[in-house]
């Protein structure tokens, strides 16, 4: 009785005192929200793993007792379940090390999206489209993992912009710095630039850069740049040109002037 009585003890403690202890402490601390996360997650774990011992020990059994049988479990772990255990152990290097965060925008692989919860087996991560993506823990210590929003947030956004040949480039550069500053989600540190890239085969290459806030912002802001820049072009007379192709026949056949003659009325 004793036993079953630390055992529902310890299941609502781990349940419940991580939130109370993030409420009445840890949000009058000078912390952020995904260190108070990976606190309480560890509390947790710790009352899980103090429960379970207290458990077992009012059974009477003992570390003396147990510890041939934790070794034989953990030398189990290692070959038959070496995946869980390898994500259990990497979902604690995650909360130590903090490489990603509850809220941090990341990509890892083809996976794009923003961490919402971090668990002792897999992580889940929410994309654009607002779907929930489980992935396991392990991934994001052994692979290649890119966080948007680790040490700072600011993202550089580059718009490629192409002008007929013959317009005017310096009317080209302020038309777009002029588009550039009246985004108000662009800042102003760094400042935006315009770049000159080169001659393309159909165009004048330029490129706007300007940074942003955070990624939050690159999907619309390119939008209300492309649409503010084809504007200001329209209104400064400034041509975005299309590819062309030219087609000469530099030879032509006598059978094919036998078979096709020359005819001076167009036919149907």
């Amino acid at each position: 009785m004793i036993a079953i009585l630390i055992a529902f003890i310890t299941v609502m403690a781990a349940r419940n005192i991580p939130g109370v202890l993030e409420i009445i402490l840890l949000q009058r601390l000078p912390l952020d929200r995904s260190t108070r996360y990976a606190i309480t997650t560890v509390a947790r774990y710790l009352l899980v793993i103090v429960g379970v011992s207290l458990t077992f020990g009012a059974i009477g059994i003992g570390w003396s007792r147990i510890q041939w049988l934790v070794a034989a479990l953990t030398f189990g772990l290692a070959f038959g379940l070496q995946e869980i255990f390898a994500n259990f152990i990497s979902g604690l290097i995650i909360l130590a090390e903090r490489p990603i965060r509850i809220g941090d925008t990341v990509t890892i692989g083809d996976i794009n999206g923003t961490v919402s919860r971090i668990r002792m087996r897999a992580t889940t991560i929410t994309d654009w489209n607002l779907k929930e993506l489980v992935v396991p823990n392990k991934e994001f210590i052994t692979g290649q993992l890119i966080n948007w929003s680790l040490s700072d947030p600011t993202i550089r956004l580059i718009v490629p912009v192409g002008v007929a040949y013959g317009s005017d480039v310096e009317k080209v550069r302020r038309t777009l710095l002029r588009v550039a500053d009246a985004d108000v989600n662009i800042l102003d540190v760094p400042e935006p630039r315009v770049i000159f890239m080169g001659f393309g085969a159909s165009s004048l290459d330029f490129e706007l850069r300007v940074f942003l806030p955070s990624i939050e912002y690159f999907v619309a802001c390119r939008d209300t740049l492309n649409t503010a820049i084809d504007r200001e072009f329209r209104k400064a007379k400034v041509e975005i040109p299309f590819p062309q192709r030219d087609l000469h026949v530099r030879s032509w056949t006598p059978e094919l002037m036998v078979k096709h003659p020359p005819s001076d009325t167009p036919s149907d």
